[in-house]
């Protein structure tokens, strides 16, 4: 009984301690950033074909500044913050895979699967790296550039490079969409 006792209050005295140190779950932000195609596979249409002849695309690589939620922003060339209260909805690299699925899905009709998805029988891939996700403070652009890997069986490899920037609205240059 005495052995119960000391263990039950060594119990309430560490949750004491812990509960004074340690925040469980952080308030919530206000709003949270994502990625939505111009053009998107409507609602319930649905994707049918074999798994060996869709399109696997899958999560790009990405720099360690883009392995968080937060929005980074090239401050010039050896300098990199951070956008105060602008967080993603999810990583960029994931975000990003989730936007090339959207727009290849829409644009031609044809069944696009993630890695995950695809269980490993792909014959055509899309894969890369995401350099650049964010906002380049010399030149007020929102910059994406992807180095894509395109490969299919039988064929030769593609390594195109495209890279997007969008200037605000209302700014000389300014576009509506990436996409």
């Amino acid at each position: 009984m005495l052995k119960r006792a000391i263990a039950g209050s060594v119990l309430l005295t560490g949750a004491a301690i812990l509960s004074s140190c340690v925040s469980i779950g952080a308030k919530a932000p206000p709003s949270m950033l994502v990625l939505t195609a111009a053009k998107a596979v409507p609602n319930g249409a649905a994707k049918i074909g074999l798994q060996t002849e869709a399109l696997v695309v899958f999560m790009p690589e990405s720099p360690r500044k883009l392995e968080t939620n937060r929005l980074p922003v090239q401050v010039n060339s050896s300098n990199i913050a951070y956008l105060k209260d602008a967080i993603w909805a999810d990583k960029p690299a994931r975000l990003m895979q989730q936007l090339l699925m959207e727009v290849i899905a829409a644009g031609n009709g044809r069944l696009v699967l993630s890695e995950a998805d695809a269980s490993g029988r792909a014959t055509d891939t899309l894969s890369g790296s995401l350099l650049e996700f964010g906002l380049d403070a010399q030149s007020n652009e929102a910059v994406i550039v992807f180095d894509a890997v395109r490969m299919r069986s039988g064929k030769p490899v593609e390594k195109p490079q495209p890279k997007a920037s969008l200037r605000p609205p209302g700014r000389p240059g300014g576009q509506g969409s990436l996409f």
